[in-house]
């Protein structure tokens, strides 16, 4: 009886995993306000909520890809670039609307969101070659096209520096924009033809092209959204901290694997959830935090990274193992 309730508990905690995570996020949350009073003050609130606003958008697009089967290592250098080249032309041309400026990061990102696409889809590159690849091309040129230098915040209109942080009745610009990114990816991936076809891909490619699904246009396809995502990205970072800076977003994309890897997106590809990236990202925004507020040192804070990331692969597998042979169990029985 009590190892059936306990078989019957752990295919509850798999099958419900965002709960997991949300228990897991309150019991962090009580944890480090007890440590520190400031944790659950306004304004610390807010900054976290506009620091994973930005994490969240641009891993909904690295979902996206390892959801495929693949990995995009190149998303934190394609924010920094977009992020560069809008800044650059922003600080040129101080009349230009926000919106205009978002726009022009977005398509800036699907350029080179497409080049990791054809690499990969055309040029049967590993995504992982691929992207790390141009993860240096793009650092590179995002200090060739700046000179090395930065632009900083006496350089950019006060319309744009604001834009991240106006509110539109009391929600942020930043987070009303992550949750309508949000809406559209989960509708995308739950509700649409497309959308299902990524996780077959990413569950068995062989399989899906037995079935007519064109693999190589879905790989261009989660490539060219991972880049509008970055790009996008890029211009509300720059808003954000009102600086574009040559080696902004360094490590970025470990933050977007940590933040897909503790939401449940099997780093095998086939599986994940809007949802769970979402508390994926509230809960490494939340650890970031409450590491900062405790004065741990920002080299241990992404060692930590690295380390989350690895207990949630590890666990993951364990996980679907047991259930594997639960199920099968079940079935003999």
């Amino acid at each position: 009886m009590e190892e059936s309730r306990g078989k019957g508990l752990l295919l509850w905690v798999a099958g419900s995993r965002e709960t997991a995570i949300c228990l897991f996020i309150i019991l962090l949350i009580i944890v480090v306000s007890l440590r520190s009073p400031y944790f659950l003050t306004i304004k610390n609130l807010e900054d976290i909520l506009l620091n994973i606003a930005v994490l969240s958008i641009v891993a909904t697009g690295q979902m996206m890809v390892i959801t495929s089967g693949g990995i995009d290592l190149s998303v934190g250098s394609a924010l920094a670039l977009s992020g560069m080249i809008v800044g650059m032309t922003v600080s040129e041309n101080w009349h230009l609307p926000p919106l205009l400026a978002l726009l022009m990061g977005m398509g800036l990102g699907i350029v080179l969101g497409s080049f990791n696409g054809l690499l990969v889809a055309k040029g049967r590159v590993p995504p992982i070659i691929a992207t790390l690849g141009t993860m240096s091309v793009y650092r590179g040129l995002t200090f060739v096209v700046s000179g090395g230098a930065w632009v900083d915040a006496h350089e950019l209109p006060d319309s744009f520096k604001q834009f991240a942080r106006d509110t539109v009745l009391g929600v942020p610009n930043l987070v009303l924009l992550m949750i309508i990114v949000a809406i559209i990816f989960y509708y995308f991936l739950n509700h649409t033809r497309t959308g299902r076809q990524v996780y077959a891909v990413g569950s068995n490619p062989s399989a899906a092209r037995v079935v007519g699904i064109n693999v190589n246009r879905i790989l261009f396809m989660v490539f060219l959204l991972s880049g509008l995502l970055s790009g996008m990205g890029g211009v509300l970072w720059v808003s954000r901290y009102a600086s574009a800076q040559s080696d902004s977003a360094m490590g970025f994309e470990l933050q977007t694997v940590a933040a897909a890897v503790i939401g449940g997106v099997s780093i095998a590809g086939g599986s994940g959830t809007i949802p769970g990236l979402l508390l994926g990202s509230l809960l490494l925004g939340i650890l970031i935090n409450a590491l900062t507020l405790v004065r741990v040192s920002p080299f241990w804070q992404l060692a930590m990274q690295g380390m989350v990331i690895l207990i949630a692969v590890v666990s993951n597998a364990a996980m679907s193992r047991r259930l594997q042979r639960v199920s099968a169990r079940r079935r003999k029985a």
